[in-house]
């Protein structure tokens, strides 16, 4: 039998109006949500069908998780209604990590299904009253029946499954979620929203704070996953891997496109060169929309849809995509000086508790992805190679034609106490020192107008990031040391930073959690497995991992 503690348990209210809608299906009508004066999003209409699964993406701000609220019930439009059958479950991964703290990890995961707990619990009821009637017993036999038809006596055993696919191991099923490490919660909070096979799975940032391994897991399970899923999230390769429709919110409204974010990127960066191409024949416009949609369509996600997908695809028209507002940095790293034979030697580092006796050469052509669990050992490693930090033994030797641009994690001195304008600030850092070259690079960055005026000390954590990167690009260093650049960057940045990544014909060497950045940049992977262990191979991260 189950023990819980059911004081925790409450069941799930929805605050939208609901109707009864289709089987595995959720639709939103006329849908207005506005902030006093700011309209998020106006008579929004989509239908989120069974066996696809959804994108949301937009940029920071625009009411991505906003509208996953307004779909799950925890805020309420300002006009219009969500339809969903109230016969299907919806389940929606947690993002308060403590919720559960008073909860074991198996416990926690099996209360991700509530009729299935409400079930148990008024069973146990029943059976513990002491003047059990003839009525109690008809009562008790549908409860069974329930709870039979919702799989409750395969439940402890599918949670237990879920547990061990997600990487938690046996040992921590009874331990209490207050007792593990915040990594782990977050497995054991979307081994909960997965639980039960929901018909309709509602996942926010899904991979934040999940390794590579525990992410192609879940792409596995979600492209086997035959309901309805509904994603926002940063992470590109997650999105292409398991999306069939990419649904974007721009212009105040939320428009639904077949495709997943690869497709509706280079869609909207063709749209972008032919609107500047008014003259363009309009048979040559349709040849160059058909023949990306050829290529895309071969390698559409969710394979086992792949036929009826690309019978969809080719039934598109340049009309069916609208271009999008969202403006790219350009992002392109160039080296002022030619580098030699030698770049860098590394021999017998140590840094005590993170690595010991680290030793590598990197070749001219490298472009090396650092791997480790441990992000305060990549950082440390970063500073050591950067000068920032000494090591306790070891040394660092960069060949004489270097020259290293390096962009830190932790990029606070830059900034904070800093009252000066970022033409100013990014003066610093530049030889030419005229207004108007300065007032160019953070055009790139989209600082322009009054933008590049702005005090560097009150900037967002991206826009920072941004300026971090006009910076070294003015630097022109041959060697390019990155720790976690996609930190704190919208999707657009992203996708920019990635472009210029692989576009750098000079040494790099990069730590990131972006798959597709690791996947499409690195010929070189550094595995940092423990303070002992190294693996060092000349491959990309796709033949690595597999």
């Amino acid at each position: 039998m189950i023990s819980l503690d059911y004081k925790m348990f409450m069941c799930y209210t929805l605050k939208a109006k609901f109707t009864k809608g289709g089987k595995n299906m959720i639709q939103v009508s006329n849908v207005t949500l506005q902030f006093g004066g700011r309209v998020l999003f106006k008579d929004v209409n989509l239908k989120f069908s069974k066996g696809n699964c959804y994108g949301i993406i937009g940029a920071n701000g625009a009411g991505k998780s906003t509208f996953l609220k307004i779909l799950t019930g925890e805020l309420e439009p300002n006009k219009g209604e969500v339809i969903l059958d109230p016969n299907e479950r919806m389940s929606v991964l947690e993002q308060n990590q403590n919720k559960y703290d008073e909860n074991t990890v198996l416990e926690t995961v099996l209360l991700g299904h509530k009729r299935l707990m409400e079930v148990q619990r008024l069973k146990d009821e029943l059976y513990m009253k002491e003047d059990f009637t003839e009525e109690d017993g008809i009562k008790a036999g549908e409860l069974e029946t329930e709870f039979a038809e919702l799989g409750g006596w395969e439940a402890e055993s599918e949670a237990k499954t879920l547990l061990s696919g997600i990487g938690i191991p046996d040992s921590l099923f009874n331990t209490k979620m207050k007792d593990i490490d915040p990594k782990q919660k977050v497995k054991v909070l979307l081994a909960q929203a997965l639980f039960g096979n929901p018909d309709i799975l509602i996942l926010d940032e899904p991979t934040n704070n999940l390794d590579f391994k525990t992410t192609r897991w879940l792409e596995n399970y979600l492209l086997n996953f035959e309901n309805t899923v509904i994603i926002v999230s940063h992470n590109r390769h997650f999105l292409n891997k398991v999306c069939t429709h990419t649904c974007d919110v721009d212009y105040g409204q939320i428009n639904m496109y077949l495709g997943n974010y690869d497709f509706w990127y280079e869609t909207s960066q063709l749209m972008a060169r032919q609107a500047k191409e008014q003259n363009k024949k309009a048979e040559q416009r349709a040849k160059e929309l058909k023949d990306f949609i050829a290529r895309f369509a071969a390698n559409a996600s969710k394979s086992k849809q792949a036929t009826s997908r690309k019978k969809e695809l080719e039934k598109l028209t340049l009309d069916d995509f609208k271009p999008s507002s969202r403006k790219y940095p350009y992002i392109n790293f160039e080296y002022t000086q030619e580098i030699g034979k030698e770049i860098l030697k590394v021999e017998n580092l140590t840094k005590k508790g993170m690595f010991n006796n680290l030793s590598f050469t990197v070749s001219r052509d490298d472009k090396i992805a650092i791997l480790c669990s441990n992000g305060l050992a990549v950082t440390t490693l970063f500073n050591i190679l950067f000068g920032l930090e000494k090591p306790d033994s070891g040394t660092v030797t960069w060949g004489k034609t270097t020259k290293v641009t390096y962009l830190p994690q932790d990029n606070r001195s830059f900034f904070e106490g800093c009252d000066l304008s970022l033409v100013d600030w990014l003066r610093r850092f530049s030889k030419d020192q005229t207004e108007t070259y300065i007032r160019s690079w953070l055009g790139r960055m989209l600082f322009s107008g009054e933008e590049a005026l702005k005090e560097a000390n009150v900037l967002s954590g991206g826009e920072k990031v941004r300026c971090m990167m006009a910076k070294m690009m003015l630097e022109g260093g041959n060697v390019v040391l990155l720790d976690e650049p996609t930190n704190h960057l919208d999707l657009e940045s992203i996708t920019a930073l990635n472009k210029g990544m692989v576009n750098f014909k000079g040494v790099m060497i990069f730590a990131s959690h972006d798959q597709e950045i690791v996947e499409t940049v690195a010929n070189r992977i550094i595995d940092i497995v423990d303070e002992n262990t190294f693996i060092d191979k000349k491959c990309t991260f796709e033949e690595y991992i597999s």
